[in-house]
């Protein structure tokens, strides 16, 4: 099946107000710029976001974040975007914080049908025992703060029970990608875009290089086909439309 569709707002047509997504990138390595873009062009707001950040500078996630469409995040970095801090403190968004591995796990456990599974990470904290701010009131106060989760000891150590994560739809940017859907990552792109598809009840992927099938090797492919339902091949200046969060220089030596 050939699922390349013929642009981003067509792939994003059937977004509605609130739909929930997972949404690939790592920083601002792999992140779905042309699809959330996209998403914003199209008006809809309510958003609930699964995603391990929600955008830096004015890319990515932090486009609709800075548009007031999002309206609860799943993640487990704030990292340095002082408009996800302010949102959050002021009480206008809810957060969920989770530690990076577990939402990484919670992601392919919701792709892979797995309803809940057991992890260390977190007893003995507030992810286990509640109480972390999901929604402050906008005064100094939690108005809504996460439960207390299930702790059951397997051979004498303490695990928390975590639920697998699925949306309605999900975003990825894959470097490579042929018309059935099978889609190759780049280095630190692959951290959170697999899992991320793999949740996603539709999977939408932008790709920066489009081939047929049977140019990929099947050894080489990070995500099967059968997890993604549409496909857009990015343009040239798209493809090369990448930012550095931090730039570093050194003296060249004489």
């Amino acid at each position: 099946m050939d699922k390349v569709v013929a642009s981003a707002a067509q792939a994003v047509a059937d977004v509605h107000e609130g739909a929930s997504f997972a949404v690939g990138g790592f920083g601002l390595s792999g992140v779905p710029n042309t699809l959330i873009q996209a998403v914003y062009d199209s008006g809809v707001g309510g958003l609930g976001v699964v995603s391990n950040n929600c955008g830096a500078m004015d890319s990515g996630l932090a486009v609709l974040l800075s548009a007031g469409r999002i309206a609860r995040v799943t993640g487990s970095y704030i990292g340095a975007n002082k408009e996800f801090a302010r949102q959050y403190l002021a009480g206008e968004l809810e957060v969920e914080l989770i530690p990076q591995g577990t939402l990484a796990e919670r992601l392919r456990a919701g792709g892979c049908g797995i309803p809940a599974f057991f992890t260390p990470a977190g007893v003995g904290t507030q992810v286990a025992d509640g109480g972390l701010p999901w929604r402050y009131d906008g005064a100094g106060g939690v108005s809504v703060a996460s439960p207390r989760k299930e702790i059951r000891e397997f051979d004498g150590v303490e695990y928390v029970l975590e639920r697998g994560i699925t949306t309605d739809f999900a975003l990825v940017r894959a470097a490579r990608g042929d018309r059935h859907g099978n889609l190759v990552f780049n280095k630190s792109s692959r951290n959170f875009n697999p899992p991320a598809a793999m949740a996603g009840r539709i999977t939408i992927a932008e790709v920066e290089e489009l081939v047929e099938p049977g140019e990929i090797d099947p050894d080489q492919v990070h995500l099967p086909g059968i997890f993604v339902q549409r496909m857009v091949a990015l343009t040239p200046e798209q493809t090369v439309d990448k930012k550095i969060e931090k730039r570093t220089t050194r003296k060249v030596s004489a």
